[in-house]
């Protein structure tokens, strides 16, 4: 529905000669710079330093810790091919990030357009019959989630995308599926707990939402329309969103990361490599992101999931 929650589903001109002559002065100066700037020493160039750990690399992070040469500057963010690349921040988590598929089994009578009059008198008027209330269609519906527990196959993802699961199967990144057996829902929150079989991936750590600011980059990662692995970026838009569509759906961050159908149950991860949110819903014309997605704010995630297991 247009503008609907979804559960995932002026300034002066500058004349043409001034902005010219700057260009050339930055370009100047740029020169200038690489012309004298000293050589790296071997050291630096060929290994990391003894310096201390910057944050997201320690404490059994499963980030590849860069040489001190090679950091950029922020935590996790490296060069490729001399310029800042997320990749290898990334490189630790998009292995725990799995695609989920869910089989469930809806009435007939629960779908809106059959309690539709108008609906109703027209089949009647052309002699059509009604679909027999009592028959039962399946649906297929395609999300995504995030592996907290290797070794216990624990998998996280969002309540509303296993409702009347009848089957869920959790595909890996590397293509290996498996079939799921849910644990435990919490609608309110919009979490739900998966178990695997037991697979090696790296660990991945949460952040604490509550050191959220609006304008922090941030990182989507889901499987939207069932393309598979997809990584999105953006920014926090605004904290604290309540109240959305006339829908009690908590306190939710909002961010301009592409978040699309399919992207529901997929981490939102801070550039520390932190999981800070789980991707839940968004607001968009006929399904499609116009840049205001929503997330669980990882501490309230963090919650369900002690309720459900303990930990956490």
């Amino acid at each position: 529905m247009p503008g609907a929650l979804q559960r995932l589903p002026g300034g002066r001109r500058i004349g043409r000669s001034l902005l010219i002559a700057g260009l050339l002065l930055s370009a100047a100066c740029g020169l200038q710079a690489c012309a004298t700037a000293p050589p790296m020493p071997e050291a630096a160039r060929d290994g990391a330093t003894a310096e201390a750990c910057p944050p997201g690399c320690g404490n059994g992070n499963p980030l590849r810790v860069q040489p001190a040469s090679a950091r950029g500057p922020f935590p996790g963010i490296g060069p490729k091919h001399g310029y800042p690349s997320l990749a290898p921040m990334l490189r630790g988590i998009t292995p725990a990030v799995v695609s989920v598929s869910v089989m469930s089994e809806v009435s007939i009578e629960d779908h809106p357009l059959f309690h539709d009059p108008e609906l109703r008198e027209f089949l009647q008027r052309f002699n059509l019959v009604l679909p027999d209330p009592s028959e039962v269609q399946k649906r297929q519906s395609e999300g995504a989630g995030l592996i907290v527990d290797g070794h216990r196959g624990l998998v996280l993802t969002n309540a509303h995308l296993t409702e009347d699961a009848r089957s869920i199967m959790v595909i890996l990144a590397d293509g290996r599926g498996f079939r799921a057996r849910l644990l435990g829902r919490d609608a309110r929150t919009d979490i739900a707990l998966l178990r695997i079989q037991p697979v090696d991936v790296p660990r991945v750590r949460f952040g604490d939402s509550g050191d959220l600011e609006v304008g922090d980059f941030v990182i989507a990662i889901g499987n939207p329309f069932g393309l598979g692995q997809t990584v999105t970026a953006g920014i926090v838009s605004a904290l604290g969103r309540g109240d959305i569509a006339g829908e009690d759906a908590g306190s939710l961050i909002q961010t301009d990361a592409s978040i699309n159908p399919g992207n529901s149950g997929g981490p939102l991860i801070s550039l520390s490599g932190e999981v800070v949110g789980i991707n839940s819903a968004l607001i968009g014309p006929y399904g499609g992101n116009v840049g205001i997605g929503f997330a669980v704010p990882s501490n309230r995630v963090r919650k369900a999931m002690q309720r459900m297991v303990g930990e956490y």
